[in-house]
């Protein structure tokens, strides 16, 4: 018998399972399959619409009354009020050319060009802006009715007059002098959110405001009593009085309009864009932060 011989045998390593991360199938780059395929038209997703305060989408209640329709009013409003500044401006500018031309009457002969011309602008100038304040009525009305809602609903508190009681006290002469006044200066209290037993006070912008307002009415009747007067000079100055009370109503026609900007700006949610960040520059008769006796161990020097 031969002696059997030895086997060769090859030994191979191989790691063990789990020594290499296995490559995950999301790591994979998948081809793209084309766009979702839906059997009948999804019910699902956003509306198609920007973002608006939920009163003023459509089917919701109290839409007439909200912070939306309140800014859609103000737009609005701007627009008209800066057009009727517009025409109160070229009123008074037209007035004021007239009385240059009858100061210059005084050493001659005028063109009679000129002189239609002149008319032609005072007429006209005075018919647009008559306009002008009869279509701005509308939307100065529907605003404030929307404003006072609104900030009803936000201050939690209503006005001290109704919206009934405050047109008819604008009939009473004098008191419609006062009256619009402190309807706005509650209107700007409310929207502020300041507590309703505080007394408000109105903002610069607001008490110019009410004394163009008021500066507005005592021309309007120093006007209804010139017509009494029927001298020469007395002509010659009403159409100075006619060109102060021009620039006097321009003059509360923009401050309308900023009036109608502040109050509408204080009920839309602060914008963070827009908050100006405050940072510590200097601490002054501040006591001196206590020091630790003995140092951490391992803490640097």
């Amino acid at each position: 018998m031969q002696p059997l011989q030895p086997m060769r045998v090859d030994w191979v390593a191989t790691p063990p399972p789990g020594a290499y991360p296995q490559p995950s199938r999301r790591s994979q780059r998948q081809s793209y399959g084309g766009p979702p395929n839906y059997p009948v038209p999804p019910r699902w997703g956003f509306p198609l619409l920007a973002w608006r305060w939920p009163t003023a989408v459509p089917g919701a209640k109290e839409t007439a009354n909200s912070v939306d329709n309140v800014r859609r009013w103000a737009r609005i409003t701007q627009n008209t009020l800066f057009v009727m500044a517009v025409l109160a401006a070229w009123a008074a500018g037209s007035e004021i050319w007239r009385y240059v031309l009858v100061a210059q009457s005084r050493y001659g002969a005028l063109s009679p060009t000129v002189v239609n011309t002149s008319d032609a602008m005072v007429v006209a100038s005075g018919l647009l802006y008559f306009a002008a304040v009869l279509v701005v009525a509308v939307p100065v009305v529907m605003w404030l009715w929307r404003a006072r809602n609104v900030a009803a609903s936000l201050a939690g508190y209503g006005p001290s007059r109704s919206g009934v009681v405050a047109l008819l006290l604008l009939l009473v002469p004098g008191v419609n002098l006062v009256v619009p006044g402190s309807v706005l200066a509650e209107l700007e209290h409310a929207v502020a959110r300041r507590p309703a037993d505080q007394r408000p006070q109105p903002s610069k912008v607001l008490r110019w405001w009410w004394g163009f307002w008021v500066a507005a009415g005592l021309l309007f009747w120093i006007e209804v009593l010139w017509i009494f007067r029927d001298s020469t000079q007395a002509r010659a100055d009403g159409i100075l009085v006619h060109a102060l009370a021009d620039l006097v109503l321009a003059g509360l026609a923009v401050t309308s309009l900023l009036v109608v900007r502040r109050i509408t700006t204080l009920m839309l949610p602060v914008d963070a864009a827009s908050v100006r960040l405050m940072r510590v520059v200097e601490v002054k008769d501040a006591p001196e932060p206590p020091l630790r006796a003995v140092r951490a161990s391992g803490s640097p020097r």
